[in-house]
């Protein structure tokens, strides 16, 4: 085990043999599979793209000599909120990690209506059940971890990225609160709140990041984190963000969150006047 990145998250212990990532197929939810695998995690990994799960299943299994179930589902439908709680009822899971989740950029209303409500399904309905969930079966067994994945854009509004913003904002709101009410059944909560990301998430999301965090780094600082904290902003680039904004009142935040969206998205309007 790698104790340095893990040292309370062992399997068989408090968080089970079993560990669930959502998401796990790209980006942040990869890296925290790597990572738990490498710990000694069997693994329950979920996202759309079931080819890709297939191969990263068949590499962690014969990397880390863990068990990976692979599991594709679109946590946006109901039908596929209901494939991954069939797919984990019956393993000893004591560890939810739910990375899945998209963004958009640009002005709100020139969005596609029928996109910016699947991010709300996906980004906050879906969390919603995932936690309901697993949070209940984590109490029965008298211990357990959520982790959720919050945002930089999570504590103020953000022009051009108003709708995304507000989804995190409601992951950071919600673990908080759930952080509360489990922690006597000895179930951790852990929002995870990075900065900009470089990932498959900014190509969809359609922004173009200058400095970025690694997801490596995210998953490494969320796992130091679990069981000790509730929030954290892992990287040197999320904290230096968030100590660059503290400061301000929440209008200069928003106002300055409008400015760093505006460059990471002034692609967009080239494309648009060619």
């Amino acid at each position: 085990m790698n104790a340095s990145v893990l040292s309370r998250a062992i399997p068989g212990t408090k968080y089970g043999h079993w560990a669930v990532v959502t998401g796990a197929s790209d980006g942040i939810g990869k890296a925290f599979a790597e990572m738990l695998a490498q710990s000694g995690f069997n693994l329950v990994v979920a996202a759309r793209r079931g080819d890709t799960l297939a191969t990263l299943a068949t590499h962690l299994s014969g990397v880390h000599g863990v068990e990976v179930r692979p599991v594709a589902c679109d946590l946006g439908r109901p039908e596929g909120l209901a494939i991954l709680e069939d797919a984990t009822k019956t393993l000893d899971a004591g560890l939810l990690v739910a990375s899945a989740g998209f963004g958009t950029s640009g002005p709100f209303l020139h969005s596609v209506l029928s996109i910016e409500l699947g991010m709300i399904d996906v980004n906050c309905r879906a969390i919603t059940a995932l936690a309901y969930t697993f949070g209940n079966r984590f109490v029965r067994r008298s211990g357990g971890a959520i982790v959720l994945l919050s945002s930089l854009v999570a504590f103020q509004g953000v022009p051009g990225a108003a709708n995304y913003a507000a989804t995190k904002a409601y992951v950071q709101t919600f673990a908080e609160g759930l952080r509360q009410e489990l922690s006597s059944a000895g179930v951790d909560v852990l929002a995870v709140a990075p900065g900009p990301v470089r990932s498959g998430f900014g190509q969809r999301a359609n922004m173009q990041m200058g400095m970025a965090q690694t997801p490596g780094e995210v998953a490494r600082g969320a796992l130091r984190a679990l069981g000790s904290r509730g929030t954290v902003r892992p990287g040197f680039l999320a904290q230096f963000l968030e100590l660059s904004l503290k400061p301000l009142p929440r209008w200069g935040r928003v106002r300055v969150m409008g400015l760093v969206m505006r460059g990471m998205t002034k692609h967009q309007s080239s494309v648009a006047q060619s």
